[in-house]
């Protein structure tokens, strides 16, 4: 087994840290300010940023169908548990690589590789995610990111006072998580125009998942101070959540696809969010996240 390594990159404006297990951001921190990623507490939630796939969310009985063959899978799939390998290395960047086994196939009967690839540009982060289909099947796969950023970014700062500020207006509502699945009511959005308050009251319930989405960027943070900058253009869904009563954490997730909704227990094929690759093909997937010294005041 792969032992589990931490990969640092710099490049003078960002210094960041990747686990090799999972291929999970461990820690971002400008030259001009403090760690923005959460540090993983295990008292509270012992992750930073863990990647998602070969699904996101949980699937119905933590099993995965395919051609009429089930499969125990449990929810948000098995690469933040598993062992990656470095594929490459520089002073700025670094990707991690991992490809199907005898162990995967357990789970996931598909052929794949997958990279997720890290990359300092200026003052922002990159982070891609390629999964290639070296298999004679269509691959099927959904894939997300989870980071967990400090609420409050900064212990000076009120933690009532953080924002979410969307690029476009989400006037189609949004849907909560039930258990491990989707609930199937669409409810009004929490949000003012393009902006959400942020409060603990908003996670009593579970997580906001926006399965119908318009923006493909957003904001975090305190207007006229720190804050963070997401761009997921590739990522038609997105989730939001915070572990109940409190913690000082929030996570900003841009999602392939979803749980499933609790009436659907039906083919992966035919899962919500589910997108394939073709025999022989490539798809890829990119965020950014850019921390901000001063976010632009409320539009």
């Amino acid at each position: 087994m792969t032992a589990d390594r931490t990969i640092t990159i710099t490049n003078g404006a960002l210094t960041a840290r990747i686990g090799s297990k999972g291929a999970e951001l461990q820690s971002l921190v400008p030259a001009w300010g403090e760690e923005m990623i959460w540090q993983a507490d295990p008292a509270v939630w012992g992750w930073h940023a863990p990647n998602l796939f070969p699904v996101v969310g949980g699937l119905a009985d933590d099993t995965l169908v395919h051609r009429g063959t089930r499969y125990p899978m449990k929810s948000h799939g098995f690469l933040r548990h598993s062992p990656t390998t470095v594929a490459a290395q520089e002073d700025d960047r670094a990707s991690f690589r991992l490809v199907d086994s005898t162990e995967t196939r357990q789970q996931y009967p598909f052929a794949f590789t997958l990279i997720v690839s890290f990359h300092l540009e200026d003052d922002r982060l990159v982070q891609t995610f390629t999964v290639n289909n070296p298999g004679s099947e269509t691959l099927l796969v959904s894939l997300g990111a989870h980071p967990a950023f400090r609420w409050p970014l900064s212990d000076s700062l009120d933690r009532a006072a953080h924002r979410l500020v969307f690029a476009e207006e989400e006037p189609h509502g949004i849907r909560r998580v039930a258990g491990t699945g989707l609930g199937l009511e669409r409810l009004p959005t929490p949000m003012a125009g393009r902006v959400l308050a942020l409060d603990d009251s908003l996670f009593d319930i579970s997580a906001i998942v926006w399965d119908r989405l318009n923006s493909r960027s957003l904001s975090f943070g305190v207007p006229g101070a720190l804050g963070i900058e997401m761009g997921f253009a590739d990522f038609p869904h997105f989730g939001l959540w915070t572990k109940p009563g409190g913690a000082r954490f929030l996570c900003l997730e841009p999602w392939q696809g979803h749980m499933s909704p609790l009436d659907f227990r039906g083919e992966l094929a035919d899962k919500p969010g589910i997108v394939g690759i073709p025999a022989g093909g490539s798809r890829q997937w990119a965020l950014t996240i850019r921390p901000i010294r001063h976010l632009p005041l409320e539009p």
